[in-house]
């Protein structure tokens, strides 16, 4: 994407996320959900809703026909606020949306420690399927229908994580960004930027005490100039040290990297 063309995305973004915010209703996000997923279905929909060579009035004018009183006013505000913009394709359209459904449900949990419990519980989770194969194969397997694997995933979270969780996770199934895991890790960065936050996650070869964490959650943060949500993952493999990404930039001070180095140095 070039320079441009990204600037342009995030001013729409951005204008979707002002519109967003200003609705409300906990029936917000899975109206959204259900709007991206009847857009998924029909491909002809998504190319009159994001037609360039018609008014936006008509393109605004076909979102309210076919769905006031299927759903909220709050989720027809957004869909006819992101039918005003140009669109590099359908599916970039469908996506912001999911987005904006993804942002509704880290809106309903915000306050008091319910969005961190979310934020702890998704890592967590994309931990585990990152680090079992078969589980990993299982949600990936385009043999077994969406529903099912959906199934998998709310069968392992069901009553052991927030409902929000269950939420995103079963969400995630879909793989709108390349993977599972991906998806999931692409729902935390959306989070962090909810709350200004950059995203760090921190490897280590055991886990860090309070105050080491604290210490370190401190540098990060000043590195980053703004606040900084920390996931740290126990590694073993790692040996020693820490290993930090933050955003594009990887931080390396681990034993095992040391070791790799002089190894190439030998060689």
């Amino acid at each position: 994407m070039t320079p441009s063309a990204h600037a342009a995305e995030t001013s729409r973004l951005s204008a979707l996320d002002a519109v967003l915010d200003a609705q409300h209703g906990a029936t917000l996000s899975g109206d959204l959900f259900a709007v991206v997923d009847l857009l998924d279905q029909q491909p002809a929909l998504r190319r009159a809703l994001t037609d360039p060579g018609k008014p936006v009035s008509v393109r605004q004018q076909l979102a309210t026909s076919l769905l006031q009183g299927k759903v909220g006013e709050g989720t027809l505000s957004v869909l006819t606020a992101a039918v005003e913009h140009r669109w590099a394709s359908g599916r970039d359209f469908v996506a912001a949306l999911e987005r904006q459904a993804v942002r509704a449900v880290f809106a309903s949990v915000a306050g008091g420690s319910g969005l961190d419990e979310v934020e702890d519980e998704l890592f967590r989770f994309g931990r585990l399927v990152a680090s079992d194969q078969g589980l990993r194969n299982a949600i990936a397997d385009r043999a077994v229908s969406v529903g099912r694997r959906e199934e998998l995933v709310r069968g392992l979270l069901v009553d052991r994580a927030a409902p929000a969780t269950t939420t995103l996770a079963t969400r995630a199934v879909r793989a709108r960004e390349r993977s599972f895991t991906r998806t999931l890790e692409g729902y935390l960065e959306l989070a962090a930027q909810v709350r200004q936050r950059a995203v760090a996650t921190v490897r280590v070869a055991r886990p860090l005490e309070a105050d080491q964490q604290a210490r370190l959650q401190a540098v990060l943060t000043r590195q980053a100039g703004r606040p900084v949500a920390m996931h740290v993952v126990v590694d073993p493999a790692v040996l020693g040290g820490i290993r930090v990404e933050l955003g594009d930039e990887v931080i390396e001070g681990t034993v095992a990297a040391r070791l790799e180095e002089a190894r190439r140095r030998l060689h």
